[in-house]
Parts: C-alpha cells; sequence; structure tokens
C-alpha cells in the first residue's frame, strides 16, 4: 500500500471496481479493491461489506468459492519448503505427483569440494524429498535435466561475465527450466495445477465495466510479494508469463517462514534444526562465491589489467574484469586510505577496472533493456511512476519509467550507486510486481 502522499501525482482516472482472487491452501476468498491505473488506492473491503446492490452487479464474478480437489504437480526438491507444500495440498485433498530436477554441476570443481549445506542439490535433500514422497504415497519422479541446464543457464552466465556483466541466471532459470519444464511435465503427468515452495503470490483479477457485465469478464494473474518480505522471492518471478502464472500455487506466500517450520515439525519432515540451512547462492558450483568458478572456466578471459581512477591514476592491478562488479570494495588489493574504494566501472575495451572513493559516484537514470510485463503495462507515452528494486530484497527506490517496446530508461527520485550491468531492475506498484528488464 502506498501512503497518501503517493496520490498526489496520479492522474485522477475513474475507478474501476476489480475483483482479487487470492489462492491459499484449502481454497480462495474474493475480496474488492479500488485500483487505477494498475495502483491500488483503497483498502481492501470485504465482500460482506460491499453494498448489496454492487454485489449483485458483481454477482457472477464474486463468488467465495473452495478450490476443487485437483491433480497437482509439486517441484519437491526435498527442501522444508517444498516438504511442507506436499503435505499442506495434500491435506487439503488435492492428488499430487511430485517431482525432483537433476542439474548441472561443476566438473572442475576440487574433488574435495563438498557441496555446502546452502545448497538445494545436496544428498540430504534428495533423501529427504524421496522419504516424503513415501510419506505421503506419491508418485515421484527424477528427471534429469543437467544438459539443458548447462546450455540454458550456466553458458549464457559464463557467457555474460566475459563481457564484462553480473548477470543473474535465477531470472532466466526460472522463466526457462524451473517454470518452463514443470509446466510442459505438468501437461505430461495430467495436473491442472503446478505448485512451488516459493515465496510469493498470485491474484487472479477479473473485472468487467458496467456496460460490459453482460460480458466474459477480462482475467489476468497479478504477481505479488510474500506475506513474509525477509523471504519474498517475487523478484525472480517477474519474467514469468501469464500461461505460467495462471497455472502457479504458492502455498507459502501468505505465511511467515516460522510458520513453515512450525508446519515441517508438525508433519513430521525430517530435519534437524541445528545443521539444517536453507538452499542460496547459486546452485552450480559449490563455493559460495563465483570467483573460484569464473576462474576455472573463463581461465583464456581473465587478463590482468590496471586498476585507475577516474584522473588516470593507477591504483592496483586487477585479476580480470569478469571477477569483480560495481559497488565491490573488498577483493580489489587496495589498503591503508581513509575513504574505502569501490568498483564504479568496467572498461572492457581497456581492461580496466575504475574505482572512485566510496558513495562518491552517484546516478540518477538506470538503462534497462529486454523489458518484461507481467500482467499490465503503461501507455509508451506516458512517465510511469514506480518504485524499483536492483536487487532482491534490497531497499525499494521510487522513480519513472520511461519506455519504448522492450528498451527504457528508469529515472530514480534519490539518485544511487552506479548499477550493475546485467542485474535486473524490477518495477513494483505496492506489493505488485508489475515487470522488470536488464540493466544495460
Amino acid at each position: 500500500m502506498k501512503d497518501s502522499s503517493d496520490e498526489e501525482d496520479l492522474d485522477m482516472e475513474p475507478i474501476v471496481m476489480v475483483i482479487l482472487t487470492m489462492e491459499i491452501e484449502k481454497g480462495a476468498f474474493a475480496r474488492f479493491f479500488a485500483y487505477r491505473t494498475g495502483r491500488f488506492v483503497g483498502l481492501f473491503v470485504c465482500l460482506n461489506s460491499i453494498h448489496e446492490k454492487m454485489k449483485k452487479r458483481f454477482q457472477r464474478h464474486s463468488e467465495h468459492r473452495t478450490i476443487k480437489a485437483m491433480r497437482v504437480l509439486v517441484a519437491l526438491s526435498g527442501g522444508i519448503d517444498s516438504s511442507v507444500v506436499a503435505y499442506l495440498l495434500k491435506r487439503a485433498g488435492h492428488e499430487l505427483v511430485a517431482v525432483r530436477f537433476l542439474l548441472w554441476t561443476d566438473p572442475l570443481a576440487p574433488a574435495l569440494a563438498e557441496i555446502l549445506p546452502s545448497k538445494c542439490c545436496t544428498t540430504q535433500n534428495a533423501m529427504r524429498a524421496q522419504k516424503v514422497a513415501e510419506t505421503l504415497s506419491i508418485p515421484y519422479h527424477i528427471v534429469d535435466l543437467s544438459e539443458e541446464f548447462k546450455s540454458s543457464v550456466v553458458d549464457p552466465y559464463l557467457e555474460s561475465h566475459r563481457k564484462g556483466l553480473t548477470p543473474n541466471p535465477c531470472i532466466g532459470c526460472n522463466r526457462t527450466i524451473k517454470f518452463g519444464k514443470l509446466i510442459e511435465l505438468m501437461r505430461e503427468y495430467g495436473c491442472e495445477k503446478l505448485a512451488t515452495g516459493h515465496y510469493a503470490r498470485v491474484a487472479v483479477e477479473e473485472s468487467a465495466s458496467a456496460a460490459e457485465v453482460h460480458e466474459a469478464p477480462l482475467r489476468r494473474c497479478l504477481l505479488l510479494e510474500a506475506v513474509d518480505k525477509t523471504k519474498d522471492q517475487s523478484y525472480y518471478l517477474y519474467g514469468l508469463s501469464q500461461e505460467q502464472l495462471s497455472h502457479c500455487l504458492f502455498p507459502l506466500g501468505a505465511m511467515q517462514k516460522s510458520q513453515v517450520y512450525g508446519l515441517a515439525k508438525e508433519f513430521g519432515v525430517p530435519f534437524d534444526d541445528i545443521s539444517y540451512r536453507e538452499s542460496q547462492d547459486l546452485c552450480f558450483f559449490p563455493e559460495k562465491t563465483p570467483e573460484e568458478f569464473l576462474k576455472r572456466h573463463l581461465s583464456d578471459a581473465l587478463k590482468p589489467g590496471p586498476i585507475v581512477r577516474r584522473d588516470g591514476t593507477v591504483m592496483g592491478t586487477h585479476e580480470g574484469l569478469a571477477l569483480y562488479t560495481l559497488g565491490q570494495r573488498k577483493g580489489l588489493g587496495i589498503g591503508g586510505l581513509k575513504i574505502p574504494l569501490e568498483v564504479v566501472e568496467k572498461r572492457t575495451q581497456e581492461n580496466a577496472l575504475v574505482v572512485a572513493d566510496r558513495g562518491s559516484e552517484q546516478v540518477n537514470d538506470v538503462t534497462i533493456g529486454d523489458i518484461a510485463w507481467v500482467s499490465w503495462k503503461p501507455e509508451e507515452s506516458l512517465e510511469a511512476p514506480f518504485e524499483c528494486r536492483t536487487r532482491s530484497l534490497s531497499t525499494k527506490h521510487r522513480g519513472v519509467l520511461s519506455y519504448s517496446g522492450t528498451k527504457g530508461v528508469f529515472r530514480l527520485t534519490t539518485p544511487l550507486p552506479p548499477q550493475s550491468p546485467g542485474q535486473a531492475l524490477v518495477l513494483y506498484r505496492g506489493e505488485e510486481i508489475v515487470g522488470g528488464g536488464i540493466i544495460q
């Protein structure tokens, strides 16, 4: 929700009543809310408090219903989240089919480098997924996507680093591998829905103007942040299509993480409170950070070069541009300064890493490309007010977007340090994820 000060810059367009249907564990509930040009403008109003005449007007769209028992494909990685999802859906009476992916892992990693507990592809997770499937008596499929993952996720990740970018492979992976392949398997296994352990929400919006009440309502899926803001993963999902979102169930999106742990214990999901770690970091190499992985696979592109200030003063030597990202302060090999240095630019043509005093450089405009919209988009001729994030769970920043086609510029209300090309800038209005693009 926006504060009242945000309303001043909005065009006073007619308010259209729409219906928001939230998918939840045992059913769905519908609530009306006022909606203007894609922005929430009022408090949610329960159906029971809507005037009787308005309820009749929207009666065929707003019936309180319970989700019928369905055949659901569950992405069962073996983590606590996906395990709890399986139990919740089974308890709600759905027929389940479980699937777990085998993904590419680095064959050049040191022989003694064990997969860390924070990675999703651990033996413990595999054993837990098998145990959950057996306990719930649900079919369990293991699908090897190693080759597809390598070609669609890992190779582009390496190529982007070779070009001096700092990519976020999880966004493309969600669109093409995880949800792309899962939707295919959902159909192959005869399922109606796909359920995952992501912390996000999908709302089904239906609307009709007074003149068109007799016609089928407009229907679209909105992507919303999770209730638990500390675990929200919706930033990574802005690239999902309407067709993909229409099949998705995110049962954990309305829960706090503490509730999920409580349910895991209630259901008897096997895990150790002390040793269990959530999956995090990139999953295709064993280290916590990518530097060693990049050294193994981009050795031909890692050429030492100068670390310089804007005025040309040489401050040191870098080990290869691919190993650094904008805003980086540690690992530069430069010490003894009153004001720490940070990376502000990577000059690939000169093989030079540009640094400046921490916080001394700011930008007002961020250029983005490959813009994707979730359910609606503003008119290209207008400057559209949004909030944005350039990293998951980072602070939201206000500004306006001007765009044409798949390219645009986000003008920040308050300047920020230079943003890393290759990362995603994701657009928000309140809790709604509207779209996003790749920083250029």
